[in-house]
């Protein structure tokens, strides 16, 4: 049969090696899938493909082995999903029933966040919905995670746009007893951004992360949680070339200063991405741009709130495959 390639990933659909077959992706917006779904990815794995069903690195469901004749058949079965997951978030998808209107913008992942976990400082599965709002649908090759605290459980820090909460820390030195117990935590498990001084501890806002720690140990309530803020990394990528870690870009933002660099992010994209190649990380591009000019193009019409910091340079590390760092064996000794 005739196929067009292009338009088939466009709807969610993968090319693969059998010529014949296909694999339909899920998405699943901040990692939250209903139950009752699961008899409808039961049906279509069952019936249309090989009865098996993969979990996605990504928080999605791919479910493999599918003819590609059958593909407007089960892009109908999926449209009560795409219609709850999807249009009733906000997200405009025009004909739920024709399936994902397009699939280079990938699912917004998220950890589990405060509804459950009590590290957490935000709903982050909320969050990835309002973020799936904004940038979904778009064709663009974009990755965007979001994590309800520092420890990054979800890996915010391999993607073009990481997300991590942070909470302000409110101290009561009336309820503090001068046990130390924030301190000594702070220093082994987060920054070392408190110290205790004159019967009293002291918080260092250049090094504290909003991770909330402090207030987890506290055994009087001394420390509080104050208002809701997010720290965004930028620039994290997996793959042949040159992967590397997220940088910092901007601390101490609230929630409209995210939603709108995701939203200036694909005007950014669009002004300079090579078109030449399939698809390109967002670090590449700021590789080639510079930094100044992500910077300023992003956070355009954007109002920093009074404790916003925002990077003055990036400083990203990756692989080095030519500058020495790998040897032949037997490599030599440190000696």
């Amino acid at each position: 049969m005739s196929l067009n390639t292009k338009k088939l990933a466009k709807n969610a659909w993968r090319v693969t090696k059998d010529r014949h077959l296909t694999c339909l992706r899920i998405r699943v917006p901040g990692g939250h899938f209903p139950a009752k779904f699961f008899p409808i990815l039961q049906e279509i794995a069952d019936r249309f493909g090989n009865g098996s069903v993969h979990l996605t690195t990504r928080q999605g469901f791919e479910i493999p082995g599918i003819a590609l004749e059958a593909t407007a058949e089960v892009n109908s079965l999926i449209a009560p999903l795409i219609r709850e997951l999807e249009v009733d978030q906000g997200v405009e998808v025009p004909a739920p029933e024709e399936g994902y209107p397009a699939a280079g913008t990938r699912n917004v992942v998220a950890c589990i966040g405060n509804r459950v976990c009590p590290q957490a400082v935000f709903d982050t599965t909320r969050l990835a919905y309002d973020i799936e709002k904004t940038i979904y649908p778009n064709n663009p090759h974009v990755k965007i995670a979001v994590t309800g605290c520092a420890n990054d459980c979800v890996k915010v820090h391999l993607h073009d746009i990481g997300i991590i909460g942070q909470v302000e820390p409110i101290y009561d030195p009336s309820r503090c007893i001068g046990c130390r117990a924030c301190v000594k935590n702070c220093r082994q498990v987060s920054t070392g951004a408190l110290r205790f001084h004159n019967f009293k501890v002291q918080r260092d806002s250049d090094r504290c992360l909003g991770c909330g720690e402090c207030v987890l140990k506290c055994p009087t309530g001394a420390w509080g949680r104050g208002d809701q803020y997010f720290r965004v990394v930028i620039m994290g990528r997996t793959g042949k070339k040159n992967p590397r870690l997220a940088a910092p870009f901007l601390e101490w933002a609230d929630r409209e200063t995210v939603l709108k660099i995701c939203r200036n992010l694909y005007d950014y994209i669009d002004r300079h991405i090579d078109r030449t190649l399939a698809k390109e990380h967002v670090g590449y591009i700021v590789d080639r741009t510079g930094y100044p000019v992500f910077r300023d193009e992003v956070l355009k019409d954007v109002v920093l709130s009074p404790r916003a910091k925002v990077a003055k340079f990036l400083n990203p590390s990756g692989y080095l495959y030519d500058h020495g760092v790998l040897c032949s064996q037997p490599y030599p000794s440190d000696g």
